[in-house]
């Protein structure tokens, strides 16, 4: 008897209805449609049974594709619930009865460059958002949870206590939004995935809970409150209008996100804390844009092994890897040689890979209808002052302000964060007059 697509459809989401109420036991979890990414685990993990699960109350999108991992669209600061579950057999590491166990849940970067960075982005949202936290514990909603704590100094990870054989569900608030991250704000951008991971250990013999049990993560976004449910509603829409044919290549939409087994977070929070990152290279130096850079502006030598981190430093800001020097604090020439040319890459993007080194901004301007190209490194009101200087062939001292005029003919003062909003090849035409209070000259952009 054959049964069509939208049988097939109706029947795993009624059972996914049906099993979101009840815990999952392990033969449930082993259904192939449970399955939610390819494991990049060994073979021998893939076969072993997990001593734990865990479950998201949130439901999937319907717009990934069958072979992709699942994403789950959250809310900023609503609570969820994620089920604590037993999952081991009968006499299963029994070294575990009847005693608690401790899990770690963090919310991390999903994509590889801003996992590089992400003391970077942390500090600086911790900056813009005084007081605040990535991460809490919703502790009036959550069941079973035992000393519950917030370490003041991790913004994106809680931790508790928690009894496998006993009903366990904790209720977690996520404060920060996916757009938080964007490298450029303009509206409209896609947000940033996130990970929310657990990671649960044992006692040792200590009776400290460093012994590791299992961890598991999923993906997320996290958007302006409600606006998850907008966009869930905007691709199941989407995958409505799709034929019927195109529809077998996505996944359903689950009632529920279940994590899927990972590697456990590294103890070492911050690539920044540990000189050698460990990445092997068969590269000789670090990479640097080579040719011909803009007017007066050569690269600097080969960055040198031997180079003290204070040295590398230096040679970072000489080659305009300045927003990146408070990640390779602690690295030397050496450490920073060991990267790889796609390290790189994936930490400062491929904008560091062009084959010249361009100006920041180029500025066209007229004296006597003809124009010049005035190219800017620091983008400073200084520097436009010292250039300025050059063209008419005077001391900048001369120069006593430089203004802007507005739309009504008003003039603006030329200020650092002006220049820096200047649209690259912009033109104007200068205009001189005569400083009131002494021998100088204004100079005005028009």
């Amino acid at each position: 008897m054959s049964i069509s697509c939208a049988c097939k459809r109706r029947w795993l989401a009624s059972l996914l209805t049906m099993l979101s109420c009840v815990s999952f036991s392990s033969d449930v979890l082993a259904l192939p449609i449970f399955k939610q990414e390819e494991s990049n685990l060994p073979p021998d993990s893939e076969n072993k049974i997990l001593p734990f699960q865990y479950v998201l109350c949130a439901a999937t999108s319907p717009a990934i594709k069958l072979h992709d991992e699942t994403l789950t669209y959250l809310n900023q600061g609503q609570s969820y619930e994620i089920r604590m579950l037993d999952n081991r057999k009968m006499g299963e590491l029994p070294e575990i009865t009847g005693k608690m166990v401790k899990s770690i849940i963090r919310v991390v970067f999903h994509d590889r460059r801003l996992q590089y960075t992400e003391h970077q982005q942390l500090e600086g949202w911790r900056w813009n958002r005084p007081g605040d936290r990535i991460l809490d514990l919703d502790i009036p909603m959550s069941v079973g949870m035992v000393d519950p704590r917030a370490n003041p100094t991790q913004l994106n990870t809680v931790e508790f206590l928690w009894d496998p054989s006993k009903r366990t569900s904790v209720f977690i608030q996520v404060h920060c939004i996916s757009t938080e991250f964007t490298m450029r704000k303009h509206g409209g951008e896609k947000g940033v995935p996130f990970r929310i991971q657990i990671d649960t250990f044992k006692e040792n013999d200590g009776e400290e809970y460093t012994e590791h049990q299992h961890s598991a993560s999923c993906q997320v976004k996290v958007f302006k409150p409600k606006g998850a449910d907008r966009k869930q509603k905007t691709d199941r829409e989407k995958m409505e209008k799709r034929a019927p044919q195109e529809k077998e290549k996505y996944q359903p939409s689950y009632e529920t996100t279940i994590l899927t087994e990972c590697s456990p977070w590294p103890e070492v929070t911050y690539v920044n804390n540990s000189p050698s990152p460990g990445f092997n290279s068969t590269h000789n130096s670090f990479p640097v844009a080579e040719g011909n850079g803009s007017p007066g502006h050569q690269p600097e030598p080969n960055l040198l092994p031997a180079a003290t981190p204070q040295d590398a430093q230096q040679w970072l800001h000489r080659n305009r890897f300045s927003p990146f020097c408070r990640l390779f604090t602690n690295f030397s020439g050496a450490d920073l040689l060991k990267l790889t040319r796609e390290d790189v890459i994936q930490i400062c993007g491929p904008v560091y890979f062009l084959t010249t080194l361009l100006p920041y901004c180029t500025i066209h301007t007229a004296i006597w209808k003809l124009y010049h190209a005035i190219y800017l490194e620091d983008l400073t009101a200084v520097e436009l002052t010292e250039k300025i200087a050059q063209l008419f062939n005077i001391s900048p001292r001369q120069i006593s302000q430089i203004f802007k005029q507005g739309p009504t003919g008003i003039h603006v003062l030329v200020s650092d964060e002006m220049i820096q909003n200047f649209q690259d090849e912009v033109c104007f035409v200068l205009d001189t007059m005569k400083a009131e209070t002494n021998d100088g000259y204004h100079i005005i952009l028009k």
